[in-house]
């Protein structure tokens, strides 16, 4: 059996990554832990906190003011002219509006005047859905070539203030560059991405305030189905897991991470996240740690990458490629 993926012979690469972080940055002090009030499901889903730092924007560093410079970044470090992008999809939904999208100002901002423009959503694992999107539009056709990814979100506005929850979320963009080229070139091959409404309730945020609520069942349903989306990677391309340079998952919460290391059997040094440093920053947080290790020479051309993500409603899937 030929054991490929989707995109293997698509010519689709990440030509550059950009992200954008809010001015202030927060130190936690763990030491308050103490005294802070805690619930059954707090010590279930976040369990020891570990964030040392986070990110809180302003009222001036909104979402659409984040992903353009997120997506300036990329565009520069991509080397790519903004005039010649085709497609810009924007994920967020930490601050949804009922009108107007915000990708097309990003466009308008940047300077890709003719692109396509349109927001999505999918919670966290927005990054993966609008890289999936993006694909089947290049390879669509409407012979589109070049698409910009861009993960704005504000999830310190989504938990409730003083509560636990407020030192694990932070704020954050983060932009990529795709672009349809020579098929003999390794780079994007794989993706998928599911949805499971059973499971709706896990995770909701909802009027009048938008604080995010969470069920003790979360972590379990978290871990079984970022342990199917790296199997499913996996099995479906003919790789094991030690053939994974690196895996760069969605930053949820450290309970989280821990279990999945040990059903996974990834090495510790190939589990990359920012959560101690960056918090969860949502749908930007597995491309910021792409764009900040791409930056300081962490990650390099030629790198497989894997990158699982789970998100209310219930999503879940996740992106295999080579840089």
């Amino acid at each position: 059996m030929n054991r490929r993926g989707i995109w293997a012979d698509s010519g689709i690469r990440i030509r550059g990554f950009g992200h954008y972080y809010p001015r202030q940055l927060i130190h936690n002090d763990l030491r308050s832990l103490d005294t802070m009030p805690s619930s059954e499901v707090d010590d279930k889903i976040l369990g020891r906190i570990s964030v040392r730092s986070r990110h809180r924007a302003d009222e001036r560093e909104t979402v659409l003011v984040m992903a353009v410079e997120a997506a300036a970044e990329a565009v520069k470090r991509a080397e790519v002219d903004p005039a010649e992008l085709d497609l810009v999809l924007l994920t967020n939904w930490t601050d949804r509006l009922y009108a107007p999208e915000m990708a097309p100002q990003v466009a308008y901002a940047i300077g890709a005047r003719r692109a396509l423009g349109f927001d999505l959503c999918g919670a966290c694992t927005g990054f993966v859905h609008a890289v999936q999107t993006a694909a089947a539009y290049l390879l669509s056709p409407t012979a589109l070539r070049t698409a910009l990814i861009v993960s704005s979100e504000r999830f310190s506005r989504r938990v409730r203030p003083g509560s636990r929850g407020e030192l694990v979320a932070g704020d954050a963009a983060a932009a990529a560059v795709l672009e349809r080229g020579d098929p003999a070139v390794p780079g994007l091959l794989d993706s998928v991405l599911h949805s499971k409404g059973e499971y709706a309730d896990l995770t909701v945020g909802q009027p009048p305030d938008g604080w995010v609520r969470s069920r003790p069942g979360l972590v379990e349903q978290a871990v079984q189905s970022i342990t199917e989306t790296v199997s499913e990677l996996l099995d479906r391309n003919g790789l094991d897991i030690a053939d994974i340079d690196w895996l760069v998952p969605h930053s949820g919460t450290a309970p989280i991470f821990t279990t999945i290391q040990e059903k996974i059997g990834i090495a510790p040094e190939k589990f990359v996240t920012n959560f101690e440093t960056r918090a969860n920053t949502s749908s930007a947080s597995i491309p910021v740690v792409l764009s900040e290790n791409c930056a300081n020479g962490t990650f390099r051309r030629g790198d497989l990458f894997l990158t699982p993500a789970v998100g209310g409603g219930w999503f879940y899937g996740g992106l295999l490629f080579r840089l």
